[in-house]
This record gives C-alpha cells, sequence and structure tokens, in this order.
C-alpha cells in the first residue's frame, strides 16, 4: 500500500534474517495516523523515491537508505555473480554446503560485515524493529543501547579440562545473554541483540568469540590438547581482551622500552669462480654482500620484532613442569612508532622491521647516524652468528684544499676509530669501488657509501704531485672544491679573485674593445667582463640570457677584445643554418674590423688553411657534422655554440662532433640550455668544462634520477651550486627595464556541439587505450601512445578538421580567434598568430585567402624566411604573421606587432614565451598583450594546470624543459584524460 508523502509518515528500518546472508536491514516508511501512531500502510524505501519523501528524513536517513540499498540482494548479485547466473541458481551453487564456493561467500560476508557496521553506527535515535515471519516490518521493536557492554573470558582449569566462557556486563549488571535466543546482527565488530536490546561493545570484540555461547554454557578444553590450545588461542586472547583465570597465572609486565638494530650479514654463498680464472678473486670477497636491519623493542628480559599492526598488549606463554604462565607484556606502542618514524626520517624506512641494503650502504648510514641514534637511546648491535666481526666505531675523512699556481693542492687524512689509513690507500679504495679492507685488530672496516658518492668523481680528478702523499686538483675543477667546501666535505683556501667567480656582482671590469661599433647596456658589459673573467682562468662559459637580450652583441664584443689582443688563431661559430644571415649582418653592424668567413654550401673550399686569413668562421651545425674530419684538425681560438641545445643529446652524432673540435676556449649561447631534461645540461657543460658535471652514468645517478623523479630540492640546489659559476642567466624583467610592459590573458573558447561530441568519443576511445597500456606495459613504455592520444585531443580542441578531413562542422576555437583577430586589425595593431601545428595554420591561410586579407607566412618549409619578417615589419599593410611555434622560435626580431596569439598550449611555457618574446625585445617601444586560446573542458585546460606543476625543475635552475611527456605519471596522464 502506497505511502503518501503530503500525509505524516515515519522512517523506520528493520532487521531481517536473510536465507543466504544472514542478517541484514532493510528501510521503510510508514503512514501515521490520526493519533500519530504507526497504520499499517507501508511502503519500502530506497535510493529510487527517497526524494519524495524528503521532507520528514534528515541527513542520516538518506545515507541510511543508500546504504541499505547496498546490501540488498540485487546489489550483491551485482557485484559478485561474475557468471550471471539467476539469483536462484548463484545461491543454490554458491552456499551448497558440499560444494560451495568459500572464496565467495567469504568475500560476500566481509563486504556485508563492512557496510553493516556502518549502518549501525548511524542507526541511534532511529525507529529500528525486527522483521515478523510473515514480513511485518514493524513486528518487535528493538531499542539500541547508548551504552556500550564489556566483555571478560574466564578459563577454569581442572585436572582433566579447562572450561571457558565469557561474561557480559552492561550498565555494571551482568547481562543475561544465553539461551535468550539472542543472535549477533553484526560480528565484525560485534553487535548482539538480545531480548530486544541491542549492544554494542567497548573496543572491537570479535563476534565469533561470543557465537558458540549463545546456547551454551561453556567450551571445555580436553586435558591432552591443552597446551596447543593454550599458546594458540588462549594467549591471543589475554593480549586482546580482560580475562581471569584460575589453575595458571597470568603475570602483567610492565617496562619500558628498548630499542635496538641488529645488524645481520645475509649468509648466502658467493658465486663459484673457476681455478685460475682470476689471480685476485680474493680481493673484496663477499664486499657485494648485502647487511639487514632488524628492528626490535625489549622490555624487561622481553623481545618484539617491529610489527606495524601491533597489539598495545604482547603475551608470551611459560610452561614450567605442568604449570602454565602468560607474560602480558604491555607495549608502549606510540615510542614505537615515535622511534620507527624518526629511524625513517633518518633514511632507514622499516616498513616490515627489517631492511636488506648493500654493505657500504649500511655501514655508510650507520657512521652518519651514529650520534643520533646515542642521543636517542637506539642501540645498535651485530649478529652474534656472523662470520666476520666489523668495525662500528666512528671513521672521518679530513681533506684541506689550497690554491696554488696552477693547481689545487691536496692533503686528506682518513681514520678509522684509532686507525689512520694512508690517503693513497683509501683513494684506490674508492676509485676501484672496494669497500672493505681488513685493520690491524681483525675487525673489517668498510667505507661508507656515500664517501664513493661525495667523493668519488672528486678523486678521479686528481693528480700525484712531485712528492709521494701529495695530490692536486686542476683548477678548472673549481665548482668540485667549492661544494666539497659549502658542504664541510673538505676545507678550502681560494683566492678572493678565484671567490669572485661565485658572486657575478664582483667580478672585475675589463676595459670594452675600440673597435666595437655600438654601445654595450650596462649589463651587456657586465655580461663582457664575465667572459673576460672565465677566459683568463681557461674556463668554459655558457651565456643564458633570457631572448632578446643580446647576447649576440654580447659575443661580438668579446672576439672583437681578442683581434685588438693580438690573437691570431680564428674562432669558429656554429649555429643553426637559419641563424647564418642574423649573424653575418650583426657582426657588419657591431664589428665591421672583424674579418668574416661564411663556411657554409655545397661549394664550400673544404681548406682549413684558409682559415688563417680570418678573425672568424660562420658555419652551422650540420657541417660540422659533415666536415668533422677536416675542422678537427685545426686549432681555433674559441669555439662557440649558438642554440646550443643543439648538443643536447649526448649521444648524437653532432655532440661527439664538436666535442671533437679543438681550441683554447669554448663558450655556448642558448636561452634554453633545458629542454628535455637534465641531462642536457650535462651535455652542455661537458663541452664548455669537460669533467665539471661527473661522467654522465654519475651525472644520471647523482643529479638527474634524484631530480626529475623525486623532485630532490637538495640535489637542485647543489646543481645549481657547480653550474653557477660558468652560466650567465639575466631575465628581461632584472635588467631591461626600459622595455614596455607584457599583457598576458586566457582566452577560454567553448566548443561547437559537434565538435564536443567528436572529442568525447575521441576521449573516451584513447582513454582506454592509454590505460591499458599504462597497466600491461608500464608508464616508460607507454609514452608513444600517450603522446598519440594527447596529440589527438589537442587537435580535436583546436578543429575536428585537423583529424577528420570530412567534418564539416564548425570550431568554437576558429570563430573566437577569428572574431578576435577581425577586432584587432580593425584597431590597426600588428599580430603574431602561433601554432605548433601546421595544418592549423593551414585553415588560417584559407580563410584569410578567401577574404583576400594579406598576411605573412613561416614554418619549417619556408625559404625566404627574411624576406617574410621584413614584409612584416615594414609594410603597414601586413597586419598578420602566421609562425609556427617550432620554426619561429628562435633568432626572430618582430618589433612590428604589438598582438601576440598562441593558437594551442604547448607543454612548456617557455617555448611559448620565446614565441612571445619574438614581439617583445629590445626595441619594442608598445605594450605587447598576449592571448593564449584555450578550449574549454578539453586536455588544453590540464596543460595550463601542468605547466605550473611541472616547471619547478625549469625555474630553479636555467630554463625551461620542453620534455613533460616524460615527466607523466599514471596520475597526470588519468587527469589529462578525466
Amino acid at each position: 500500500m502506497k505511502v503518501s508523502p503530503s500525509e505524516p509518515f515515519k522512517i523506520i528500518y528493520t532487521i531481517l534474517n536473510h536465507e543466504y546472508l544472514g542478517y541484514i536491514f532493510e528501510s521503510f516508511v510508514v503512514q501515521l495516523n490520526g493519533q500519530g501512531a504507526f497504520s499499517f500502510q507501508v511502503q519500502n524505501i530506497s535510493s529510487k523515491n527517497v526524494r519524495e519523501f524528503r521532507a520528514g528524513l534528515d541527513t542520516a536517513d538518506f545515507e541510511l537508505v543508500k546504504l541499505i540499498d547496498d546490501i540488498q540482494q540485487d546489489t550483491v548479485l551485482r557485484k559478485f555473480n561474475t557468471k550471471k547466473w539467476s539469483a536462484v541458481d548463484f545461491f543454490l551453487k554458491v552456499y551448497d554446503s558440499q560444494k560451495g564456493d568459500k572464496a565467495i561467500q567469504e568475500a560476500i560476508a566481509g563486504y556485508l560485515e563492512n557496510c553493516k557496521a556502518r549502518i549501525l553506527e548511524k542507526l541511534r535515535g532511529k525507529h529500528l524493529f525486527i522483521m515478523g515471519s510473515d514480513g511485518n516490518p514493524l513486528w518487535k521493536e528493538v531499542m539500541l543501547e547508548d551504552e556500550k557492554a564489556t566483555i571478560r573470558f574466564h578459563f577454569i582449569r581442572n585436572a582433566d579440562n579447562t572450561h571457558y566462557f565469557p561474561t557480559i556486563r552492561h550498565r555494571y549488571q551482568k547481562l543475561d545473554f544465553q539461551y535468550k535466543n539472542a543472535f549477533l546482527v553484526c560480528e565484525e565488530p560485534a553487535w548482539l541483540l538480545v531480548e530486544g536490546h541491542l549492544y554494542q561493545f567497548e573496543g572491537n570484540v570479535d563476534g565469533k568469540k561470543i557465537k558458540p555461547f549463545l546456547a551454551k554454557k561453556y567450551i571445555a578444553i580436553p586435558g591432552q590438547v591443552e597446551e596447543q590450545y593454550y599458546g594458540r588461542f588462549v594467549a591471543p586472547l589475554i593480549a586482546s581482551y580482560d580475562v581471569v583465570a584460575r589453575g595458571f597465572e597470568i603475570r602483567n609486565v610492565s617496562s619500558s622500552p628498548k630499542t635496538v638494530l641488529t645488524i645481520s650479514e645475509y649468509a648466502e654463498k658467493p658465486p663459484l669462480i673457476l681455478a685460475g680464472a682470476d689471480d685476485h678473486s680474493d680481493e673484496g670477497e663477499d664486499e657485494d654482500v648485502d647487511l639487514s636491519f632488524d628492528l626490535s623493542f625489549q622490555y624487561a628480559n622481553f623481545s618484539f620484532h617491529y610489527d606495524s599492526f601491533a597489539h598495545p598488549a604482547s603475551v608470551q606463554m611459560e610452561k614450567k613442569g605442568n604449570d602454565y604462565f602468560f607474560n602480558k607484556i604491555q607495549r608502549d606502542i606510540e615510542t614505537e612508532r615515535l622511534n620507527v618514524t624518526r629511524l625513517k626520517d633518518w633514511g632507514l624506512n622499516m616498513r616490515d622491521g627489517t631492511i636488506r641494503m648493500p654493505k657500504a650502504h649500511a655501514f655508510g648510514w650507520l657512521q652518519s647516524n651514529a650520534n643520533t641514534l646515542a642521543q636517542n637511546g637506539i642501540f645498535v648491535r651485530q649478529n652474534t652468528s656472523d662470520s666476520k666481526r666489523y668495525f662500528l666505531g666512528y671513521s672521518s675523512l679530513d681533506i684541506s684544499i689550497q690554491e696554488g699556481r696552477d693547481w689545487f693542492d691536496i692533503n686528506a687524512k682518513v681514520r678509522f676509530g684509532e686507525f689512520e689509513i694512508p690517503f693513497i690507500q683509501l683513494k684506490n679504495y674508492i676509485l676501484g669501488r672496494k669497500k672493505e679492507f681488513l685493520l690491524p685488530n681483525g675487525e673489517i672496516a668498510v667505507i661508507p657509501d656515500w664517501w664513493f658518492t661525495k667523493y668519488s668523481e672528486f678523486f678521479s680528478f686528481t693528480e700525484q704531485s712531485g712528492e709521494a702523499d701529495q695530490l692536486r686538483l686542476n683548477m678548472h675543477h673549481l665548482a668540485l672544491v667549492q661544494e666539497l667546501k659549502e658542504e664541510n666535505l673538505a676545507t678550502a683556501i681560494i683566492s678572493r679573485k678565484l671567490e669572485n667567480l661565485r658572486d657575478f656582482n664582483h667580478i672585475e671590469p675589463s676595459n670594452p674593445p675600440l673597435g666595437f661599433q655600438g654601445a654595450l647596456r650596462p649589463y651587456q658589459k657586465a655580461g663582457y667582463d664575465w667572459m673576460q673573467f672565465l677566459k683568463h682562468y681557461r674556463f668554459g662559459g655558457c651565456l643564458a640570457d633570457d631572448m632578446g637580450l643580446g647576447k649576440t652583441v654580447q659575443t661580438l664584443a668579446l672576439l672583437q677584445s681578442q683581434k685588438e689582443a693580438g690573437t691570431l688563431e680564428p674562432s669558429l661559430l656554429i649555429m643553426p643554418t637559419s641563424l647564418l644571415y642574423n649573424w653575418q649582418l650583426e657582426a657588419k653592424r657591431f664589428t665591421p674590423e672583424l674579418k668574416l668567413l661564411i663556411y657554409t654550401g655545397t661549394n664550400r673550399e673544404k681548406d682549413t688553411a684558409l682559415f688563417n686569413d680570418y678573425d672568424l668562421i660562420l658555419t652551422s651545425y650540420g657541417i660540422v657534422r659533415l666536415d668533422i674530419d677536416l675542422l678537427r684538425t685545426y686549432r681555433f681560438n674559441y669555439v662557440i655554440l649558438d642554440e646550443s641545445q643543439a648538443i643536447k643529446n649526448p649521444a648524437s652524432i653532432i655532440t661527439k662532433a664538436v666535442k671533437n673540435l679543438n681550441s683554447a676556449f669554448r663558450l655556448i649561447l642558448t636561452g634554453t640550455p633545458v629542454e628535455n631534461s637534465t641531462l642536457d645540461l650535462w651535455s652542455q657543460m661537458s663541452f664548455i668544462n669537460p669533467g665539471l658535471l661527473g661522467s654522465q652514468s654519475f651525472f644520471r645517478d647523482e643529479f638527474q634520477v634524484p631530480i626529475e623523479k623525486r623532485n630532490d630540492e637538495e640535489k637542485t640546489k647543489k646543481l645549481y651550486n657547480l653550474i653557477k659559476p660558468f652560466i650567465l642567466r639575466r631575465l628581461k624583467s632584472q635588467v631591461a627595464t626600459d622595455l614596455p610592459e607584457k599583457v598576458e590573458s586566457v582566452q577560454y573558447c567553448d566548443m561547437s556541439e559537434e565538435q564536443e561530441k567528436a572529442y568525447e568519443e575521441a576521449k573516451a576511445y584513447y582513454r582506454n587505450m592509454i590505460l591499458q597500456s599504462i597497466d600491461s606495459e608500464g608508464i616508460s613504455k607507454s609514452q608513444l601512445v600517450v603522446l598519440q592520444g594527447l596529440t589527438r585531443l589537442r587537435q580535436l580542441a583546436n578543429h575536428p578538421v585537423m583529424v577528420d578531413s570530412g567534418y564539416a562542422f564548425g570550431s568554437g576555437k576558429f570563430e573566437d580567434v577569428i572574431h578576435k583577430m577581425q577586432t584587432a586589425i580593425g584597431e590597426n595593431h600588428k599580430i603574431l598568430i602561433f601554432s605548433q601545428y601546421i595544418r592549423h595554420l593551414d585553415l588560417f591561410r584559407a580563410y584569410l585567402d578567401e577574404k583576400g586579407i594579406s598576411y605573412a607566412y613561416l614554418d619549417g618549409s619556408t625559404r625566404d624566411r627574411q624576406e617574410q619578417v621584413e614584409h612584416f615589419q615594414q609594410n603597414p599593410k601586413i597586419k598578420l604573421f602566421l609562425i609556427s611555434l617550432k620554426a619561429g622560435g628562435l633568432g626572430l626580431n618582430l618589433t612590428a606587432a604589438d598582438y601576440v596569439f598562441i593558437l594551442d598550449p604547448w607543454w612548456n611555457p617557455a617555448i611559448e614565451a620565446q614565441a612571445v618574446d619574438r614581439a617583445h625585445r629590445i626595441g619594442q617601444d608598445r605594450t605587447v598583450f598576449t592571448y593564449k586560446f584555450i578550449t574549454k573542458n578539453t586536455v588544453e585546460e590540464k596543460i595550463l594546470a601542468l605547466q605550473h606543476t611541472k616547471k619547478q625543475l625549469a625555474n630553479e635552475l636555467i630554463s625551461n624543459e620542453e620534455g613533460f611527456i616524460k615527466s607523466l605519471t599514471r596520475d597526470d596522464v588519468l587527469n589529462l584524460l578525466s
């Protein structure tokens, strides 16, 4: 019978016994009669009709209805009936007493217990009933007791057996629950219903401990199995519950915990080595055997291995003769967890109470934390069963460095406790990665792992001087010395002049070249002084100024000064082919005295003797790659790389080629020394200062992985300090204060209806494909399919015709761009329009051609690049310049424009910033307005968020990176495709 929501009603909750699922709940609404009592008009209520009765429900009712829906038979079948059987077949087969599926039964029971526990917590203050056998949901009302009951277990040991039974108390009175038709509504935790009263218990009482006694006074444990039963059942029960016993003793032990770390050597046998296979096969034996740290807590005479799920009390059973003793140790779980957290903070993550690590790493950790462990009362000991005895004392390596005339002189002392080891021996151990050696007292000293990390690269550059025990280091490795000094790994005395290289503001000024035509701005003069300083010490440098600040001018000033200083050898300047003309023009303008040779073209004369007649050779990366066997034989004054990110890949042919060039000095110029990863930086810095950042494998382990994978701020700072003396980066906001304002805004665009449909279909398809690939192949092997899917979605966000040439409908972004373009042209503005997709630019070209609107155009295939630039800069009728982002991000001066449109966002904000800088650079006298067009509810919005979260590395180092796709996690991809 239907209940009217417009008449008075009440919601009730009923307990019923399902044939297979046990006790579950249902919810009903009951119409009230004129006296406000329940009538016979009752209706089931669920999530489907609950809104009809919302006027009479509160928040808890809505939550309860939803939770009760989750335990109904239909819901259980949807979750667990994977074979799509009928309800009857499912229950008959799964719950068959002989052939039933116990695993599914247990899964269903666990699911229901969890749901029921949540339901019962919310039932206080609600009307609760037991359903009658006739289906009447109002058969018997239940009172849910507010005060919780307590339980105590009793053991009485007799001559032949042990009696075991519980007692329950409620409100200080014993509760008579046996033989009362009582039942457990929920077992985990226990909720017991006795004679219309529903009881919850203090603590998490397991209902299975009560269930056997609902119709039984006690359980008898036969004497012949009591020892096994006591150990397996009674001891854990004593630990978790209030237990009283007669016939055996329960002792309460209270003691402060003693935290103990035990070092053990793994007893794995070394691999078999054939006789005579290696004359030194016994050297360093077992050096690579791992050690384990085992964490335990000692209370009085009782020791417990660490367990993250440890109970506040632990019980150990003893048997003496025929007597049993149960020692109940109250554990200080808070203190245990505090020390576990401390160990984790100090680098020892004891998740399971044991951690295994390489021997050198383990002893390095011990050496670094010895004082900290002692101060916090954590004891370290070695397993007495180990065959070797290790030196566990404090070790030290003291290094002092002093600047000489052409070298750094090094003095070092090594100590292991009372023993001083000749340093030359330790150097050989570190470089040979030999981790242990025998001390005079028979103990084995293990070199801490961090010594290999901190000192191996440093020692690899040292050379032995005339004195037997004296070492020296080339001045070229100033950064390594400064790093050791800063980290208190060595004491160092360095001249003030050399130290000034760390502080750019204190570099001594140099006289500007007389033949330089033009005036260097103050910051450009400072850059010129910095390059002169580097030359004095024969250091290589990276000029990484912001786009438009005049890296070309500063470099030409340096080269002019070399000519005036009488340098005879010419310098070689290598660049992308597209920049040759610009360098030629700038050199003629600022340094007309420099004799220039453009070494390029298919008809170039391959004779290095020609170089002797010139001051500066201009060539391209492509030519160097082809002619390296010829060019490597010639000695240049400077080798300079413009847009040096061209050698960001250390394995590329061009990178290997330029590193083989012979010169007195090296210099690189770039606005983005980091595009894909920090390895780009290593490759370029290794060109100008070989060895500064160590070997590639060392750099990968020491910097690249910690910074890119773990966002390690300390490693980022360390890397910055190492490169700081040799890299100069100034931003326009810092030095070019005469530039006008730059205004940036985001223009959000709505998709057309047809465009949105196409986008959502593609998103669903690629989401499934990408996630399947990630889950099966892993994120690193799925980068190609991720990039493919994201690229397709970005194109759809621009215009679906980029993906489907047969698409005949509109694009919201295309219409918004056209409108903004027409408005700007009408106001006599000039606009740069950037897109990374040539196909996208083609759509606008077709529109402009149809409308008869003139424009300039540039992509990677454009031959008359300079002509297009001059056409736009000088012709007032040309208001638009369509440019592919990749082709137009470098070497262009487009100050005629005061509007910049970014049609599609790229992962790397720096690449977009370079595009904007084509207009916002020296020579611009108007405010530059930038519009970034973003299609709403698409991957483009997510890219904007990633631009903020993924650029921290670049900001903290030198520039921004382009390869954000490599740093995407599975969660990032999920977010992009949500």
